[in-house]
């Protein structure tokens, strides 16, 4: 999936990066100019819903981005009240997903 929405992005013009992991991402991502975080919720280690605490906490503003295949409103919520842009449930329309980023600016 996330070979896939990189794809998808490359083609609608946008430059990415792929971090295996939140904990590869914070490792990583300081040395580039993020301007938005298109994040799994379901992963392997620290959540998603847990990343966006964390970068929240440390003062960051980054638009999220949450996609998922749980079907939990909860778990929506949950993310919509730590700030998330969009919360897409998989498989999503590939406009939805480029309009969520759009509606953040490049």
């Amino acid at each position: 999936m996330r070979r896939s929405v990189q794809r998808l992005l490359n083609a609608h013009g946008f430059v990415t990066e792929e971090y295996s992991s939140a904990e590869d991402f914070l490792r990583h991502s300081a040395a580039t100019e993020i301007n938005c975080l298109v994040l799994d919720i379901d992963l392997t280690g620290m959540s998603g819903i847990e990343l966006q605490r964390r970068l929240r906490a440390s003062g960051s503003k980054l638009p999220v981005i949450f996609i998922t295949a749980l079907e939990d409103g909860a778990l929506e919520a949950e993310a919509t009240q730590a700030g998330c842009v969009a919360y897409l449930r998989k498989p999503f329309p590939a406009n939805l997903l480029i309009n969520a980023i759009n509606s953040v600016g490049r």
